[in-house]
């Protein structure tokens, strides 16, 4: 290991702000390529990637990285895109499980039986309110990326807050919302695999 990695390393373990921005100057591209290799979407990869940094600063006092920094951040968001995709599938094989057979489902949702409309308008005020009740800046910020589709970096310049602000409110809405509207997990799983 360099001196020089040594020594961000060290300020890493600070919580100095710069050695932080060094990581998103040095490895960021590399880690959301690695991490979309894995998750096959953009947004979701640089989504795990910032979360890897924020744990990072979220631990920083415990760090100990023995090898090369890039090393230790590649086996970070390798293990956390792995944990990402194996949640996924439990999540996704409890929920199916749960879902009615495929000719209740068409009942279900067939124009002669109106509870498929009233569920999906039901669904809607939920996820509604829910983001209405999200903090304002987390409200604000979560609007803009995922409705407006807007980049961390032009929300974080239209805001005048840091880029790692942005990935915190983010993953503070999504961690909201979930809570929220978990309930409606299987509605959206029946709503999403009906339509395709």
């Amino acid at each position: 290991m360099e001196i020089t990695e040594r020594i961000i390393i060290e300020q890493l373990k600070r919580g100095n702000e710069e050695a932080y921005k060094y990581l998103y100057r040095h490895h960021y591209a590399l880690l959301c390529h690695i991490a979309r290799e894995y998750v096959g979407d953009d947004f979701l990869a640089e989504t795990l990637v910032g979360d890897v940094i924020f744990h990072l600063w979220e631990i920083h006092e415990a760090l100990d990285i023995q090898v090369s920094l890039r090393s230790y951040l590649v086996r970070a968001v390798r293990n956390h895109c792995m944990d990402y995709l194996s949640s996924k599938k439990e999540r996704t094989e409890v929920a199916f499980s749960s879902i009615p057979e495929e000719g209740e489902m068409r009942y279900l949702l067939s124009d002669d039986y109106p509870l498929g409309s009233l569920l999906e308008h039901e669904l809607e005020e939920e996820i509604h309110h829910a983001i209405r009740n999200l903090p304002e800046v987390c409200r604000k910020v979560f609007i803009k990326s995922r409705f407006e589709g807007k980049k961390y970096e032009e929300i974080a310049t239209e805001l005048n807050i840091s880029v790692n602000t942005v990935k915190y409110h983010i993953k503070s809405a999504l961690s909201s919302l979930h809570s929220e509207l978990g309930k409606y997990l299987i509605i959206l799983i029946l709503f999403f695999s009906t339509f395709k």
